[in-house]
């Protein structure tokens, strides 16, 4: 049965509200897209995705880290996460070898290769933020923003899930 006040509000909505282009989802979508175009090029040199890519920064923040912690740093689940870390083994940008303190731990290493990438990533740092078109600092203010809004977000989720 339908209630007379959700058709009345369904009725207030203003034009172009619902508009796509109108929609922080589909700007954030879009961006994250475009970015990811971006990066393409300037990762092909080196055999690397962008997944890949934000794996070594990880291991380069922290070297040693758990299968497990690289997942929750990233957002990746293992089903993701463990064949985007075989090809980077593969490609000789790691090595992964069990914790020897505790066995059911898979510890994530970076090797020579994986380490003098990071060199090289100043320059794919330089070549996105000339891509932006932004200055460093309205790129580190928009960074806050939207690491902000995704803290929001995902603590939204969790007061979701605990009513």
């Amino acid at each position: 049965m339908s209630d007379k006040r959700d058709e009345a509000e369904t009725n207030d909505i203003a034009p172009g509200m619902l508009a796509l282009d109108q929609q922080l989802c589909f700007a954030v979508y879009s961006a994250a897209h475009a970015l990811n175009r971006t990066y393409k090029p300037l990762l092909d040199p080196y055999g690397l995705t962008y997944p890949q890519y934000i794996a070594l920064m990880t291991l380069w923040e922290e070297d040693g880290r758990t299968v497990k912690a690289l997942g929750e740093t990233l957002g990746l689940d293992s089903g993701t996460l463990s064949p985007l870390l075989k090809r980077l083994e593969a490609a000789g940008y790691i090595h992964r070898a069990r914790d020897k303190a505790d066995e059911r731990q898979v510890l994530v290493t970076l090797t020579d290769k994986g380490r003098a990438m990071q060199s090289e990533a100043v320059a794919i740092r330089m070549a996105i933020g000339k891509a932006t078109g932004c200055s460093i600092e309205a790129l580190q203010s928009l960074t806050v923003e939207l690491q902000a809004l995704a803290g929001r977000l995902e603590g939204a989720d969790r007061r979701d899930d605990a009513a």
